[in-house]
């Protein structure tokens, strides 16, 4: 099973609550809604395409926890593909909290994490869809665990909030695969992890290296 990770971010990186006000006012954020003004049928054919594609899906549990009330609760899933999908499929959360979840066709995952989700890749075949899950895209980068890294650039400076990466962590090289902008200049972009980037050893000025 391929893991992909699918994640919204502004231009400076931001992850937090771009789908509506109160989505996450976590730290005091109040600018809540950024992406949906943004939005465009290419990318919801996108998002669509991705959801639809996928065999089933992990979470981190703040994820888990907005789209389950949200997703989870349409009476009709079958009326939308999004909807559809996460209903319909596996769904896996990392928690070492959730005893009880209510979203029906959920697992919730604790203990030694990266066997076990190694063992799920290896024992499935499909595509195993991350949505969002900053903390979980993070550690799962660390752990070599990403095959594919999707990501979505909204034309957007929302100058605060919970960024996809942090100030400092481990650094990581990607390889473009492919690369594509929207009428409303939302990019999309597909990733895959390449190890550890390159640095400069040159002592030379700026102005002759350039």
């Amino acid at each position: 099973m391929r893991l992909t990770t699918t994640t919204n971010v502004s231009v400076d990186g931001v992850m937090q609550g771009l789908g509506g006000a109160d989505e996450d006012r976590r730290g005091g954020f109040d600018r809540g809604g950024w992406a949906i003004p943004l939005l465009d049928s290419e990318t919801g054919d996108y998002l669509s395409q991705v959801y639809g594609a996928a065999s089933a899906f992990l979470f981190g549990r703040r994820t888990y926890e907005i789209f389950a009330p949200y997703w989870g609760a349409m009476i009709d899933p079958s009326t939308n593909p999004i909807a559809a999908a996460l209903n319909s499929r596996p769904k896996y959360v990392v928690s070492s909290s959730l005893t009880d979840p209510q979203w029906s066709g959920t697992t919730v995952l604790a203990g030694d994490l990266a066997t076990t989700i190694a063992e799920l890749k290896a024992d499935h075949d499909g595509e195993l869809l991350v949505p969002g899950s900053g903390v979980l895209v993070r550690w799962l980068l660390a752990n070599n665990l990403v095959d594919q890294l999707d990501l979505l650039t909204y034309p957007v400076v929302v100058g605060q909030g919970t960024r996809l990466f942090p100030e400092t962590g481990p650094d990581l090289a990607l390889e473009l695969v492919n690369s594509r902008t929207t009428s409303r200049g939302i990019t999309i972009q597909t990733y895959r992890p390449a190890g550890r980037p390159g640095y400069a050893t040159s002592t030379a000025e700026p102005e002759d290296v350039f």
